[in-house]
């Protein structure tokens, strides 16, 4: 068990293996816990350093209150994360918001980025007021698609704690969205590096259309779309694994 920042604003991770470093990073709300079928795939051949996002695992402020900036505020943390462990380039990959992350740092430091992977994110943000709406009262009255996002979170966190996270998180979104939507799709022409992104067929959070188009806007970007939703290393675990580490392996 290791941690990263000062108290009260510490991020945990846990770096094991060796090779070329991959920094493993799960989405809003989920643990590295969540990826273990995948860190196993990688086990033999990298090293990998996956990391739980501010507020999202064991790391802290737990409950957090979300800045309208925090994709950008995470990233500067976490390329400080990669500083400290003295890692000069690595390949990143990331689902849902820690790809949106993946895709942000490798804007922000180029040269640090060896190639990004990702499933479940765009680049951009899009939500219907409805969505925003059902992601706020997530623990409350969820609708029927994000019902067992909200029991995660209950079981994870605590009812009190998961209703407050889950809030703070739905108005940085629609700060975010009301601010145009953009994460890293106007810094796309400054990711140089060899790019994967990965659409669920199905995603009702990052559709493939939306997907497609930061792929096609990255210099060396390729697209590449799945059956399934949003979760793509839940339904398509063994296909996720196989295709993130040929990936790796090649670049």
């Amino acid at each position: 068990m290791s941690w990263y920042g000062p108290d009260g604003q510490q991020v945990y991770y846990e770096d094991t293996g060796q090779g070329d470093t991959v920094v493993l990073m799960p989405g809003w709300g989920s643990s590295v816990v969540d990826l273990n079928r995948l860190r196993d795939a990688l086990a033999y051949g990298f090293r990998v350093i996956a990391v739980d996002l501010p507020g999202s695992g064991r790391s802290q402020p737990q409950p957090r209150h979300y800045p309208p900036t925090y994709y950008l505020d995470d990233a500067w943390l976490l390329l400080g994360l990669l500083d400290e462990l003295h890692v000069e380039v690595a390949h990143l990959v990331g689902f849902s918001d820690g790809g949106e992350e993946a895709l942000l740092m490798a804007a922000l430091h180029p040269s640090r980025a060896l190639s990004v992977l990702t499933w479940g994110a765009a680049g951009h943000i899009v939500a219907s007021p409805e969505a925003l709406d059902g992601l706020a009262n997530l623990l409350t009255d969820p609708p029927d698609e994000l019902k067992p996002l909200a029991a995660y979170l209950a079981e994870h966190y605590g009812v009190d704690q998961a209703r407050i996270m889950a809030r703070s998180w739905a108005e940085a979104m629609s700060a975010v969205i009301e601010a145009g939507g953009d994460v890293s799709r106007s810094r796309a022409s400054g990711i140089t590096c060899p790019a994967l992104l990965i659409a669920g067929t199905y995603d009702p959070f990052c559709p493939p259309a939306l997907v497609r188009e930061m792929a096609d806007a990255l210099p060396r970007g390729t697209y590449l779309e799945a059956g399934g939703g949003h979760d793509i290393h839940l339904s398509h675990a063994r296909w996720l694994a196989s295709t993130i580490v040929d990936w790796l392996s090649d670049h």
